[in-house]
């Protein structure tokens, strides 16, 4: 028997390590929340005791817990509490019509908390997947209420649409000016609104709902999006955004030991006054950096392209790229601030107009803090160019990208947004690894479900709703994207030597899948179902 027994063995089922120098193993024994051996059935057997539990995995496979190289689990608990408009396959919003039926019946199901809130509020929207293929209005909108304020928010949460009494309360009419990185769209010949919300405009709305939401409301959205993160095999969550309340509602819950996760959050540089990020969890959670956005979206046609969009939205003219959410100068002093603190800085940057800007302001950075290593990441970056991936391994940038972009988005970049040229070349993992590069694949939730099977196959195989495949020159091996979602975001975490793969010392952090990735048919990989996640040795999600 080994000096210190093991509390518990995992064996019976297929064990993928993500260590390349031992892949695949029968047994992993834990003590105290870490690993204590792995290797052969009768070697690790060797660690047990009389009070030793054995856990027989039945044929199934386990994996080390997957690592959130991007998303918002505040927002996520939004997304779970509020109608859910998402398209098929994840949803039934397949047109205005069910909007407005979805929304009707929310409200109904959910009269209290309408009552409490004074809102009515649907998440998932996409119009390039609704059969008018545009945004609702205001009017359909006020077909739900014209009584109580309804909000729904774009898939991509860079956009919404307001109902007339949601705008009137937010104080948006025909006199009011577009805001800085942000645009009210308007009725065609007039400035009065139509309802559709751009960027800090949308943004300007929601707060309007959040700041109506008390403390109990915001702790139970930290509850309810780390555990949905966690029914999909996630142990390591991040909250990408993090506004005030946010960070507030997380203390909150880690201080009564209410996380189930490890939680690391990046508070908004430009929003959030008290930035203080630290390596050390406390009570699961901590603050890892910082996050700076630069632009919108790419499916909403707010991101900002150094080329004109294939199609531009209505309104805009042929030479329409987008726009900055904010100026270059607020970009360089961003970034210059972070390497000057020693924070890790996140950069939402999807067009590769706005990749110039982080790139450049990294670049400055590290000429004046040569001796400073923060792991810049950049987040999405879904227009990359050949030039700049060039620029990301030269300046030490972590990329972690957005492929599942290709599922969701892909026919709709092929045929509106980019075109089939720029399109092919989304999240182009290929190019990272012709040059030997890592990368983290994310799935941004709350803009999709934070299902780390849709994540995996999509970072596999690239193929869209139509099933054709975006840009086959870039679809990457299984065993590579599952670095993608355990040891290589372990490393953008700093967070490599305890978390990420299955070996002695580091945490025991697992997921048991219904199948092992590695040999089921690559279309299949988003049938694969997340059967246990478990966390430092206790189960806290069974299906």
């Amino acid at each position: 028997m080994a000096a210190q027994p093991a509390d518990t063995i995992y064996h019976g089922g297929t064990i993928l390590t993500i260590d390349d120098d031992n892949p695949v193993v029968d047994a992993v024994a834990v003590a105290d929340g870490r690993i204590l051996a792995v290797g052969t059935e009768a070697a690790v057997l060797a660690t047990a005791d009389d009070g030793t539990q054995r856990v027989n995995l039945a044929g199934r496979t386990m994996l080390p817990g997957f690592v959130d190289s991007h998303g918002h689990a505040f927002a996520i608990g939004l997304q779970a509490s509020t109608a859910n408009l998402l398209p098929p396959p994840d949803g039934e919003g397949a047109d205005i019509p069910a909007l407005q039926r979805l929304l009707a019946g929310w409200a109904d199901t959910n009269r209290g908390t309408v009552d409490k809130v004074g809102w009515i509020v649907g998440f998932g929207y996409d119009d390039s997947q609704l059969a008018e293929q545009r945004h609702p209005t205001r009017d359909e909108l006020d077909a739900v209420s014209t009584e109580v304020p309804v909000l729904i928010i774009h898939q991509s949460g860079h956009l919404g649409v307001a109902n007339s009494k949601a705008l009137e309360l937010a104080g948006v009419g025909a006199e009011t000016a577009d805001p800085p990185g942000g645009v009210y769209r308007r009725r065609a010949g007039s400035r009065e609104p139509n309802g559709v919300l751009e960027e800090n405009g949308f943004y300007a709305v929601l707060m309007k709902l959040a700041g109506g939401f008390d403390a109990a409301t915001n702790d139970q959205l930290v509850i309810t999006g780390t555990q949905f993160a966690a029914s999909f095999g996630y142990t390591t969550v991040q909250e990408g955004r993090a506004q005030q309340d946010a960070m507030d509602a997380m203390r909150r819950v880690a201080g009564r030991g209410e996380l189930a996760v490890d939680l690391v959050a990046y508070p908004d540089m430009l929003a959030v006054k008290d930035i203080e990020p630290s390596p050390a969890y406390d009570n699961r959670y901590r603050v890892g950096g910082v996050k700076l956005t630069i632009d919108g979206s790419p499916q909403g046609k707010t991101a900002y392209l150094s080329q004109p969009y294939f199609h531009p939205p209505h309104g805009q003219d042929e030479d329409y790229r987008g726009y900055g959410a904010i100026d270059e100068a607020t970009v360089m002093a961003s970034v210059e601030r972070a390497f000057a603190n020693g924070w890790q800085i996140l950069c939402h940057a999807n067009g590769d107009a706005a990749i110039d800007q982080f790139i450049d302001a990294v670049r400055a950075a590290r000429g004046k803090y040569p001796e400073v290593e923060v792991r810049p990441v950049l987040i999405h970056g879904q227009t990359l160019r050949l030039d700049q991936v060039d620029d990301l391994k030269a300046l030490k940038i972590f990329p972690s990208l957005f492929p599942m972009h290709t599922f969701y988005w892909g026919d709709w970049h092929r045929e509106s947004v980019l075109g089939p040229v720029r399109a092919d070349n989304i999240s182009p993992t290929g190019w990272l690894l012709e040059r030997g590069m890592m990368f983290g694949s994310h799935h941004d939730a709350p803009v999709a479900l934070p299902d780390s099977m849709r994540v995996l196959s999509a970072t596999v195989t690239r193929r869209s709703r139509s099933g054709d495949i975006l840009g086959p020159e870039h679809r990457v091996p299984v065993a590579t994207a599952l670095k993608a979602l355990t040891i290589w975001p372990a490393w953008q975490h700093f967070e490599e030597d305890t978390k990420g793969s299955i070996e002695p010392g580091k945490l025991a952090d697992f997921v048991v899948l219904s199948a092992n990735p590695l040999e089921v048919p690559e279309d299949a990989l988003d049938d694969i179902v997340v059967e246990q996640t478990i966390k430092e040795d206790r189960v806290i999600y069974r299906r």
